[in-house]
């Protein structure tokens, strides 16, 4: 790998991982934990550079070598803890009014980062397999996520705008702001958890059987993919125009394309493949009234122009087919041991009745640093976010951020957003206008506290 491009060796690689802990949910926001955070920013960034260029995965190997994957799975359960319990009490402390927003943003991103590595890294089966007993821990993290984005689509409430990433947030962000961007967050972070859902389907023969027993009885994963196909949570239209959610951004999808399968689509489509088609998922599966009128549903949905694009969807038909004129028998009901998950539970009873003491200490020790502390947080940040690193981080080239096109210009004020043409920019600058000036203002502001010259 040239290094140019590259974030870390595989011996810092190594060293990151074998420092990986888990933490208290109170120490979440120390100084300690900001280190870490760094270390997982720093190997994302690397995990995607090797997947995406064909080379040595060397994180990965890192990860499954020093049994570190179920302690990804520990911290992005406890942030996740952290953001339902602790933050909406920090947000309504009276007394609370820090000089910058952006240490509480890091924890709030922290979740998006651990869950990006985990889907870098769990597309191959070892790195399942290494995840050991936490995978139903990650499961029923994953299906949490994937079940509120269904309902969100049902009642309307998918989020409007686009991924926010570190560069959107701007230092003098309200809590409120907080609370709006880590609901914006979390639309892009149940999108990487159906990736993850489709990757342990993938895998199913490899896993415990509890896994797959879960995932069909406890909390009956087909009738929620069913609900997504029906209702698409990163397709919407907009003034009659057809958009669609890709890399964390809403495009508008021109009339020849709107009948494409996308990368989302794909994940759904497969993960019922895998959950309907395979003998051993039909057995365990309950085709009750109810369930077999969900899965009906997807006959209506298997046109030929989608079949064309995923050939093996015709044998879901067929199955569909099948299905609509007999009733299956009843489930196979094994007398096992199931294993049950136990990073949640264990985490809400260690700091059951503590929140707001929590949330306390950490307005005292974490919250509310000083402006040396806050500098000493940008450089550090700085050293992280390199530019040239970033963009080769992009499988593609650049989408114009007005009509989606591939891009070869960027805006010249942000850096942020691309163009193909200045027609396009020009159309777009009503709307790219607020967040190109805060973008630009923050980034003004930090280059003043660092005294580094524009």
């Amino acid at each position: 790998m040239e290094s140019a491009t590259a974030v870390l060796f595989p011996g810092e690689s190594e060293g990151y991982v074998q420092s990986l802990e888990t933490y208290p949910l109170k120490e979440i926001g120390s100084a300690r934990w900001f280190r870490q955070h760094e270390y997982i920013e720093k190997l994302n960034m690397q995990a995607i550079l090797n997947a995406t260029a064909s080379q040595d995965e060397f994180v990965k190997e890192h990860l499954i070598s020093y049994s570190k994957i179920p302690t990804l799975i520990y911290e992005v359960i406890s942030v996740e803890i952290w953001k339902h319990k602790v933050f909406p009490i920090l947000c309504q402390l009276q007394d609370f009014n820090p000089k910058s927003t952006f240490p509480i943003y890091m924890v709030i991103h922290h979740e998006a980062t651990i869950i990006n590595l985990l889907e870098t890294v769990l597309f191959h089966k070892e790195s399942c397999e290494a995840a050991e007993e936490a995978v139903l821990d990650l499961l029923d993290y994953c299906l949490r996520k994937v079940t509120c984005l269904a309902a969100q689509t049902v009642t309307g409430e998918t989020p409007t705008q686009d991924k926010l990433t570190q560069s959107d947030h701007s230092d003098t962000a309200t809590l409120q702001d907080l609370q709006e961007q880590s609901t914006a967050l979390e639309f892009d972070v149940s999108l990487k958890a159906l990736s993850i859902l489709r990757y342990i389907t993938d895998h199913i023969d490899s896993l415990t059987l509890s896994t797959l027993t879960r995932m069909l009885n406890t909390h009956n994963l087909p009738c929620v993919l069913v609900q997504l196909v029906e209702h698409c949570p990163w397709s919407r239209r907009t003034k009659g125009q057809l958009e669609k959610y890709m890399d964390g951004k809403w495009y508008q999808v021109p009339k020849v394309d709107q009948l494409k399968m996308t990368k989302l689509d794909g994940q759904v489509w497969i993960c019922l493949l895998n959950l309907l088609l395979r003998p051993e998922c039909q057995q365990k599966y309950d085709f009750n009234d109810f369930n077999k009128g969900q899965l009906l549903k997807l006959r209506g949905f298997l046109t030929e122009v989608l079949i064309d694009q995923l050939p093996n969807l015709g044998e879901l038909q067929r199955f569909l087919s099948h299905l609509s004129v007999t009733d299956p028998a009843p489930p196979k009901r094994d007398l096992i041991l199931e294993q049950i998950p136990e990073i949640m539970d264990n985490i809400l009873k260690e700091n059951s009745s503590k929140w707001k003491a929590i949330a306390k200490y950490q307005v005292k020790q974490a919250f509310d640093p000083c402006d040396e502390d806050l500098q000493q947080h940008a450089r550090r940040l700085a050293q992280t976010y390199n530019l040239d690193v970033m963009e080769s981080l992009i499988p593609e080239k650049p989408k114009c951020g007005f009509c989606g096109s591939e891009a070869s210009k960027r805006c010249s004020r942000c850096q942020g957003e691309w163009y193909c043409c200045r027609e396009c920019q020009v159309k777009h600058w009503q709307k790219h206008k607020k967040a190109c000036e805060l973008m630009a203002e923050t980034v003004s502001k930090l280059q003043g506290d660092l005294k580094i010259e524009a």
